[in-house]
């Protein structure tokens, strides 16, 4: 039975824009104050720490957390052919940053449509950006997983996008499912899940309410328990269940929101 860990992802300040005024400090903060015993950061988020893993790591020890993956994305949204070059640029330096925490992994953010053209090209460069990003974790030792979303412009969000962009990755490319993407796009969870079951790295976990809109871990639609299950049922999972909050309440107070998610899991026996 593989142990589970309750991380915490940034993209809950991320999502603030310039209402946020602090620094990646501030996030290892209140997330070791939320309870969490690991993060998620992103790009964006991290901060002076960009250049200096060491710095960046002996910052997560102090606070008693473990970097769980490293997330990022693209202007491109891994779609345009033109960019490809630039994107596995960008691969190769957040996957030699990651290989400085043991067990982290890379995450790329959803292939998403910013330029005209066929969406079978869309999701040729993208499937060709994501195959290739995960030869450079590879061969660093780090494993790359896809983030599909259900925001503006995505390519990956219904169940046919799934299982079309799966087709066009190589078994090593891994899946971190967002059950709140997942609910959003109109998907049978717990299907979803089985289906693609052998390319689950880790959860993102989080809720929406009937009509799609985000909702506080718990107040929604959300099976957390059944989730949970499928995830620890797939051969690949590592344990860590990442929460992440987009709701109107996680934007009125991010450290607040998160501490309570943390609670709700506790409720859970976790």
């Amino acid at each position: 039975m593989t142990k589970l860990q309750i991380a915490c992802q940034t993209f809950t300040w991320e999502m603030l824009g310039p209402r946020f005024t602090g620094g990646p400090d501030d996030l290892i903060r209140a997330i070791a104050d939320g309870g969490y015993a690991g993060i998620e950061i992103t790009d964006t988020m991290i901060g002076h720490y960009a250049t200096d893993p060491a710095a960046f790591g002996r910052a997560l020890d102090a606070a008693g957390l473990r970097l769980v993956a490293f997330a990022f994305g693209s202007d491109s949204g891994f779609a345009r052919p033109d960019h490809i070059a630039a994107d596995l640029e960008a691969a190769k330096r957040w996957v030699g940053y990651a290989a400085h925490f043991p067990g982290a992994l890379v995450s790329m953010g959803s292939a998403t449509v910013v330029t005209d053209g066929p969406r079978d090209a869309h999701f040729a460069v993208a499937a060709e950006v994501y195959n290739r990003a995960a030869e450079i974790g590879q061969a660093a030792g780090v494993q790359v997983a896809v983030h599909p979303s259900s925001h503006h412009n995505t390519l990956l969000f219904d169940r046919a996008d799934y299982d079309r962009i799966f087709a066009l990755l190589d078994p090593g490319v891994g899946w971190v499912p967002d059950t709140g993407h997942i609910l959003r796009g109109g998907q049978d969870m717990g299907d979803t899940l089985a289906s693609h079951a052998a390319r689950i790295r880790y959860v993102h976990l989080k809720d929406v309410d009937a009509q799609g809109q985000w909702a506080m871990l718990g107040d929604g639609v959300c099976d957390t328990p059944a989730v949970i299950a499928a995830a620890t049922a797939a051969p690949q999972f590592n344990g860590w269940l990442v929460l992440e909050e987009e709701s109107a309440t996680a934007a009125a107070d991010p450290a607040a929101a998160v501490k309570t998610n943390r609670a709700t899991l506790r409720r859970l026996g976790l």
